[in-house]
C-alpha cells in the first residue's frame, strides 16, 4: 500500500503544480494591470506601498476640500469687493458733484444735487445688499435676510408701524438745535438792557450740555467804545441712575461731550462679577451700586446723556454747572470800525466767528448803526448780533445739525438701547433733552448681525490645516454709515442755484465732503476694500500652493498605485511563454510511461 502524499514524485508534481497556479495568478494581475493602468484594485495588493497611498490619499481629501473652499470663498470676496467698491465710487462721485456745485457756472447744478443723491443712496444700499447663492454677504454672521432697508424706509420710514425715517430725524434734530422762535439764536438767550447787550448759553443744563451754540470766546477790538465782559461756561454733572436693576448683557448707551466740543457715543454693557473688561461695567449689589459703578466706568468724561433699554431704564439727571455769557457795553469811545468779534462753538467741535463792526449807517452786512446814544447803538448792535446768529444757524449750526443727525440714524441698531437717539420736546415744542428710551420710535435701516467686535471675523475659510482668511463683512462698518450719511443729509435738503443761497451750500458741502472722504488715518471705505483685497490675494495664493500640493501628492500615488504597461505587456509575454513552455513540459511529462520511455 503506498501513501499517496509520500509517493515517489509527489512533491516535484505539487511543486509544479503550484508553481503553475502562481504563474496563472501572476498572468491574471498583468492583464487587470495592462487593462485598468493601476498595480491593483485593493491597496492590500500595494504590499508595503499601502501606507505611503493612504497618507497621501487622505492629504489629497483634505486639500480637496479647502481648495473647493477656496473657490466658494474666492467668488464671495470677489462680489463683496464690487460692493465695496461701489459705495466708493459713488462717493467720490457725490464728493465731485459738490466739488464741481461750489463756485462759478457749477451752482448750476446745485439744483439738482438732492436728486442724484437719491440715486447714489438707493445705488449704495442695493450693493450693501448683494447676496451669492441665496446668501447676503454683508450681514456678517447673518445671512438669510437683506442686511440693508429700503431706500423709501430709511428716507421716511414706516408710517403705519409709527417709525420715522432719517429726514424726519434731522429735521427734528435741526429744530433742537435752532430753535423754533425768531430769529434763529441756535438757544442762546440775546437779551439787551440800556447800553449793554448780553448772550447767554441757556440756563437749562440739557439743552446747554447738547444743543445750540456754545459761546466760546468774545473779544473787541476798542475796549473803550465796546467793552467786552466774556465768562467761560462749566458743564453740568450728571447724575445716573437705572429705574430697575440692570442684568447681565444690557447695553447702555452714553453721549459724552470731548475735550474739543464735539460729541459722541460710549456703550457700555452690564456684566456680573468676574466679568467684566473694556466697555463694560459691573452689576452691583442693587441698582443704585450698579449706577455707581457705571459713574466709575466713565470716569474722566463729561457725561451729556444717556439711553438704554426699559428694563433698566437708564438715566441721566443734569445738573450745576454755569452757562457761558458774554455782554457788550458800548462806550462814548465808539468810533467807525470798532468792531466785536463773538465766537460760539458748534456741536461737531468746530467753530464759527460772527465779527460786527460799527458804522455811521450800518446797511452793509456785518455791520450796526452808530445811534445818537450809547442805547441806541446797542440797540442796533443787538439786532445786527440778531441777524449774524440766524445766519450762522441757518448755515453752519443747520449744517452740523444735519450732519449728526444723520449720523445718530444710522449709528442705531437692533440691539436693546441702542435706537438712533431722539430729542424730548415740551409742550410748547421746544426740545429739553433726548429721549431715554427712544426704541421703537425711528426705522432701523441696518437687519444684519451687528455682535461681533471685528466684522472681518463674521465670516473665516479653512483654507490650511494651521490658516484661516476673514471674509466678512457688515453693512452698518462706520465708513459705511459715514457715506451713507453723507448722503442721506443731500437726500433730504435742496438748494437752489441762486448766489444767495451760497454761504447755506458751502456749509452743507464743507461737512459732508469729510463723510466722503475721512482724514489720513480714518477708516475709510477704501480701506475695507484694502482689506478684502488682501484676504483674496491670501486666498489665491494658498490655493495655488494646495494645488501644486496636491499635484506632488498625486504623482506619488501614482508611483505606487499605477504600473507602466509597456512595462507589464512585456512581463506578460514573458510570463506566457514561460506558462506555455511550463504548460507543454507538464503535458508531456504526464503521458511519459515506460512503454513510451522505452
Amino acid at each position: 500500500m503506498t501513501i499517496a502524499p509520500f509517493a515517489a514524485g509527489t512533491a516535484a508534481a505539487d511543486i509544479n503544480t503550484r508553481r503553475l497556479l502562481d504563474m496563472k495568478a501572476t498572468l491574471g494581475l498583468l492583464s487587470n494591470q495592462i487593462s485598468s493602468g493601476r498595480t491593483a484594485d485593493t491597496h492590500g495588493g500595494l504590499g508595503a506601498g499601502r501606507t505611503q497611498s493612504l497618507s497621501a490619499h487622505a492629504q489629497i481629501s483634505a486639500l480637496d476640500g479647502w481648495i473647493a473652499v477656496a473657490g466658494t470663498s474666492a467668488t464671495r470676496v470677489a462680489l463683496a469687493s464690487a460692493s465695496v467698491q461701489q459705495v466708493a465710487t459713488l462717493s467720490s462721485s457725490a464728493w465731485s458733484s459738490l466739488i464741481s456745485a461750489r463756485t462759478g457756472a457749477g451752482t448750476l447744478a446745485r439744483s439738482t444735487l438732492q436728486q442724484g443723491a437719491v440715486g447714489q443712496l438707493g445705488g449704495a444700499l442695493d450693493a450693501l445688499n448683494q447676496s451669492t447663492g441665496g446668501q447676503y454677504i454683508m450681514g456678517g454672521r447673518a445671512t438669510d435676510r437683506a442686511p440693508v432697508e429700503s431706500l423709501d424706509r430709511i428716507l421716511d420710514g414706516n408710517p403705519a408701524a409709527g417709525l420715522d425715517g432719517v429726514r424726519t430725524v434731522i429735521a427734528e434734530r435741526q429744530a433742537a438745535d435752532l430753535g423754533i422762535g425768531t430769529p434763529r439764536t441756535g438757544r442762546l438767550d440775546l437779551a439787551g438792557s440800556g447800553a449793554s447787550v448780553s448772550l447767554s448759553e441757556s440756563a437749562l443744563p440739557d439743552v446747554r450740555a447738547n444743543f445750540g451754540f456754545t459761546i466760546a470766546q468774545a473779544v473787541s477790538s476798542n475796549p473803550a467804545g465796546l467793552a467786552v465782559a466774556f465768562q467761560a461756561g462749566t458743564p453740568p454733572a450728571a447724575t445716573l441712575s437705572f429705574a430697575v436693576q440692570p442684568k447681565d448683557g444690557d447695553i447702555v448707551r452714553v453721549s459724552v461731550r470731548n475735550p474739543d466740543g464735539s460729541q459722541g457715543f460710549v456703550d457700555l454693557t452690564a456684566r456680573n462679577a468676574g466679568g467684566g473688561g473694556d466697555g463694560t461695567f459691573a452689576i452691583g449689589a442693587d441698582a443704585a451700586a450698579s449706577a455707581q459703578n457705571l459713574t466709575t466706568a466713565l470716569a474722566g468724561r463729561t457725561v451729556t446723556g444717556v439711553q438704554s433699554a426699559n428694563p433698566p431704564g437708564a438715566t441721566a439727571a443734569l445738573s450745576g454747572g454755569t452757562p457761558a455769557s458774554a455782554t457788550v457795553t458800548v462806550g462814548v469811545g465808539l468810533a467807525a470800525g470798532d468792531s466785536v468779534q463773538v465766537t460760539v462753538g458748534l456741536r461737531d467741535g468746530t467753530s464759527t466767528t460772527l465779527s460786527l463792526k460799527a458804522a455811521v449807517d450800518g446797511t452793509a452786512a456785518g455791520t450796526f448803526a452808530i445811534g445818537a446814544s450809547p442805547a441806541d447803538t446797542a440797540a442796533n448792535l443787538r439786532a445786527a448780533l440778531a441777524t449774524a446768529l440766524n445766519t450762522a444757524a441757518t448755515t453752519d449750526l443747520a449744517a452740523s445739525s444735519a450732519t449728526r443727525a444723520a449720523g445718530d440714524f444710522f449709528a442705531g441698531s437692533s440691539s436693546p438701547g441702542l435706537s438712533p437717539r431722539r430729542v424730548a420736546t415740551d409742550a410748547a415744542g421746544n426740545a429739553t433733552g433726548y429721549v431715554a428710551d427712544p426704541s421703537g420710535r425711528t426705522m432701523i435701516w441696518y437687519k444684519g448681525d451687528d455682535t461681533s467686535a471685528d466684522p472681518r471675523q463674521t465670516a473665516t475659510v479653512p483654507i490650511s490645516r494651521d490658516l484661516s482668511v476673514a471674509i466678512g463683512a457688515q453693512a452698518n462698518e462706520l465708513p459705511f454709515r459715514a457715506v451713507l450719511s453723507g448722503l442721506a443729509v443731500l437726500a433730504t435738503t435742496p438748494f437752489d442755484n441762486t448766489n444767495t443761497d451760497s454761504t447755506r451750500f458751502d456749509a452743507y458741502s464743507a461737512r459732508v465732503q469729510t463723510l466722503f472722504k475721512p482724514g489720513d488715518g480714518q477708516p475709510s471705505v477704501q480701506g475695507i476694500a484694502a482689506e478684502l483685497s488682501l484676504a483674496s490675494a491670501q486666498i489665491d495664493t494658498q490655493k495655488s500652493q494646495n494645488t501644486a500640493t496636491k499635484a506632488m501628492l498625486q504623482r506619488t500615488v501614482d508611483g505606487v498605485e499605477s504600473v507602466s504597461t509597456e512595462e507589464a505587456a512585456a512581463k506578460l509575454l514573458t510570463l506566457q511563454t514561460q506558462l506555455q513552455a511550463s504548460y507543454q513540459a507538464t503535458a508531456m511529462l504526464s503521458k511519459l510511461t515506460l512503454t513510451n520511455y522505452l
